[in-house]
């Protein structure tokens, strides 16, 4: 593990972009270490390594590092993934750019995806509750069910996080209804 974890971080370093880790902290990110990598970079290093579910701990566990937060989610194998594990994993995710990354490349893949969302829905945190919103619209349309009502109930809460993609997708719901 430890091996893997260096190459990780070698490739980190070697992709490093300052420009663009300048922009995130002048930007606000909250994470200590940026070194600035885009998403098409993090997917190439996370395609060069097998799923690991140590590491990817590990990585998640590093909350100080922007790039090791977003690969966590691409190196965890999806089938040992409990709803426990996801629902730890959506309550400490920092950004929404990590909660993104978390439920398109991982959790939308988790057979109890719908029950992870509906139990991240009924959290006090708004970027919890962003979760759960943001996990269905990734099970969309199999979802509309269980999205309706939560965007729905969303949408009174009148949070400016979650109100666009409340809306977002009542109204993908809706023009699918029209059809």
């Amino acid at each position: 593990m430890k091996e893997k974890i260096r190459e990780i971080k070698r490739r980190f370093f070697a992709m490093r972009n300052g420009i663009i880790a300048d922009s995130y902290r002048r930007a606000g990110a909250s994470y200590k270490i940026v070194f600035g990598l885009t998403l098409p970079q993090i997917v190439e290093i996370a395609a060069t390594f097998a799923p690991d579910a140590d590491v990817a701990r590990w990585l998640r566990n590093n909350t100080t590092t922007r790039e090791s937060v977003l690969l966590a989610p691409m190196l965890f194998p999806r089938e040992q993934m409990t709803p426990a594990e996801a629902a730890e994993w959506i309550e400490t995710s920092p950004t929404v750019e990590a909660v993104d990354i978390l439920c398109h490349r991982l959790l939308r893949h988790v057979p109890e995806a719908v029950d992870i969302a509906f139990v991240a829905a009924r959290s006090s945190r708004d970027l919890t509750r962003y979760a759960a919103l943001r996990l269905l619209m990734n099970l969309f349309p199999a979802s509309a069910d269980t999205l309706q009502p939560l965007a729905r109930e969303e949408l009174k809460r009148e949070c400016a996080l979650t109100r666009p993609l409340a809306q977002m997708a009542l109204d993908e719901i809706n023009f699918l209804a029209e059809m």
